[in-house]
């Protein structure tokens, strides 16, 4: 079984709905929506609001390698 987190008890992870928490980030990109490109790599970040946030589901990590953002990479740590 894989233990996920509410929002409020991340402070950097992600959700696979292509969500992104990263609260050592600028205010703008603190809490952001991605899309997945062909390959699975994340792109195309929009900030959010924390109330969009889904409210379940989230992974820890403890830092994004925002040089190679490949989710199956970064699924591959839970």
């Amino acid at each position: 079984m894989n233990v996920t987190f509410r929002p409020d008890e991340i402070g950097i992870g992600f959700h696979p709905n292509g969500y992104r928490i990263d609260k050592t980030a600028l205010p703008i990109n603190r809490y952001t929506k991605w899309q997945f490109s062909p390959g699975r790599r994340w792109c195309n970040p929009e900030p959010v609001c924390f109330d969009s946030l889904p409210q379940s589901g989230w992974i820890k990590i403890d830092k994004f390698d925002w040089d190679d953002i490949d989710m199956d990479k970064e699924l591959s740590l839970i």
